[in-house]
């Protein structure tokens, strides 16, 4: 995609066409295969999971008993360090009135919460009691942090340590403040280390080079994220999930190594995962589809990881609802019709549909651009906004 045709959109500005999820879709091969012999596992960070996904950080979806739950069902779940989960002994209080607040006071409240400062206690204490629970911990923290907690988070056990921030880069400048030197870090750290979030070749090169064991794709397209429209910044996910597998497939030709690709966030069912691996990527990280679970912590409610910001939110409280246990949304079975539930299944029977037995084969599928893909035939569902028209 980095080859594609330059488009002029006035005077001399070119700019260079990009796909989301709904601009594309896969085309089922001339070899079919049986689902249950298709092999939807991957490696991150040196951990095999028998499930390609992570959860997000989000408060809404992930706290102790969450991760354990993913964990256990062959995923990962990420815990934000900066979150209510270390802010607060019992964060129950917290969530409750976040739950309850209206449209109109919810984001101050928000911002409120997360004014209160981190307890360092308690970074240590949710590794531990996620290591408890006998699954692999990840926890995240934002790079002005990640030398002191990431110190915290190995000394408990942490698995695999998580850099997160809006838009990240190996070569930011500031003229207040030290800039996190992702390559040192790396290199000094005793844990894999995931960084995020970038949508472009260069930085997905950048970070690899760097020592990255994993990198997030994504700005702005997660459900409960604003980024798009307060600062106008980010890449449709197809696109920046294709370009950052270039960089992933240059990089390992020329070193050997591979790193995953994690496409995160804007994916709502299972026919954007789907498209999200055929892309390019390795796993995915999603938020709402499992904010939605009966473990996940936000009582049916998601809100961005930036809508706690001081001066600029960039996130809001959506309203998900509770929809059934983890296990229903992960493995199935599906009690609902619109693809949210059983994600797994889905990755498998589109597997099954190309003839791919393992998530690699299924990266190099043919795909076709398809602008009336969602919508053809779709009428009487999108009029009684059930199946796809919801």
């Amino acid at each position: 995609m980095r080859t594609m045709e330059k488009i002029t959109i006035g005077g001399k500005r070119v700019v260079r066409q990009a796909y989301g999820f709904d601009d594309v879709s896969i085309v089922p091969s001339n070899v079919t295969l049986d689902p249950e012999d298709a092999d939807a596992s991957v490696e991150i960070a040196g951990f095999k999971f028998e499930a390609p996904f992570m959860a997000s950080a989000m408060d809404g979806v992930v706290d102790v008993r969450f991760a354990i739950e993913m964990g256990k069902l062959g995923g990962l779940a990420v815990l934000n360090l900066h979150g209510l989960q270390t802010k607060f002994d019992d964060p129950a209080g917290v969530l409750d009135e976040i739950a309850q607040k209206s449209p109109e006071e919810v984001t101050a409240f928000i911002q409120k919460a997360y004014r209160e400062p981190i307890k360092e206690e308690l970074v240590g204490k949710r590794v531990e009691e996620i290591k408890k629970g006998g699954v692999i911990c990840s926890v995240s923290s934002i790079p002005q942090d990640a030398e002191r907690f990431g110190a915290l988070a190995a000394e408990a056990g942490v698995d695999i340590f998580v850099v997160q921030s809006t838009v990240t880069s190996t070569k930011h400048v500031s003229s207040r403040a030290k800039s996190f030197d992702i390559a040192s870090f790396c290199k000094s750290y005793k844990k894999p280390v995931i960084v995020g979030n970038c949508v472009t070749y260069q930085v997905s090169m950048d970070l690899m080079e760097a020592g990255v064991a994993g990198i997030l794709v994504g700005v702005g397209p997660g459900a409960a994220c604003t980024t798009r429209g307060v600062l106008g910044i980010g890449v449709p996910q197809m696109t920046a999930t294709a370009d950052a597998a270039a960089a992933r497939d240059d990089f390992e030709k020329k070193t050997g190594k591979r790193v995953a690709v994690i496409t995160d966030g804007g994916m709502r069912v299972g026919g954007d995962i789907c498209k999200a691996i055929a892309a390019g990527a390795d796993a995915v990280m999603i938020g709402s589809p499992f904010a939605r679970a009966e473990e996940a912590p936000g009582r049916g409610y998601h809100w961005g990881m930036a809508t706690s910001h001081a001066a600029l939110p960039r996130g809001t409280r959506v309203r998900v609802g509770v929809h059934g246990p983890l296990k229903n949304i992960l493995l199935g079975p599906s009690l609902v019709d619109d693809g949210s539930q059983n994600l797994l299944g889905s990755i498998k029977n589109a597997m099954g549909l190309c003839g791919t037995k393992t998530l690699r084969d299924f990266q190099n599928v043919e795909m076709v651009i398809s602008p009336s893909f969602m919508t053809e035939g779709k009428l009487l569902q999108s009029a009684q906004r059930v199946g796809m028209g919801r």
